[in-house]
């Protein structure tokens, strides 16, 4: 389990990184966060990379690229598990959540049906109403019945 760092110690840019991802602007996202990667601290260096890699894997997504999304959402969501459940005023365990599940969707999807899912992901670019299961906010059809799929949101857990 990570010990949290205080909101202080966390780069602030990460506040408007964190408002890009939510917004579903993936590729500014990476560029505000590729910055604070590579002046951040040893420590600190994955925890930044794995959310740059999730928002660099979303992108991907958007671009019908099954293969690039499947690495790179991947990739993040591992390096991202040492962090869980808090660091740095994020909700880091919901994030992985998150990005797991889109990737288990696009791996039972398959390469052929990449545009399924990301048919589905301007519904999912959304913080979740009030009261509404944050875990399904958009379903896809699978061979299997329906898949749910998680808001694309970051939860801060404070004002970063």
């Amino acid at each position: 389990m990570a010990i949290d760092i205080s909101n202080d110690s966390v780069d602030p840019r990460l506040g408007a990184g964190v408002a890009l991802f939510n917004q579903g602007d993936y590729y500014a996202c990476h560029d505000v966060l590729e910055a604070i990667w590579m002046e951040a601290d040893t420590l600190d260096k994955p925890f930044y990379q794995g959310i740059l890699q999730i928002a660099v894997g979303l992108y991907h997504l958007g671009n019908h690229n099954w293969q690039g999304a499947s690495i790179l959402l991947g990739e993040g969501t591992n390096r991202l598990r040492p962090f869980e459940p808090v660091y740095g005023g994020i909700d880091v365990e919901r994030l992985v959540d998150c990005g797991w599940a889109w990737l288990m969707a696009l791996h039972q999807s398959g390469p052929e049906r990449v545009a399924d899912v990301a048919a589905v992901v301007p519904e999912a670019q959304r913080e979740p109403l009030f009261g509404v299961d944050a875990k399904t906010v958009v379903a896809i059809a699978a061979d299997d019945g329906s898949l749910p799929l998680p808001a694309l949101y970051i939860y801060p857990l404070a004002s970063l």
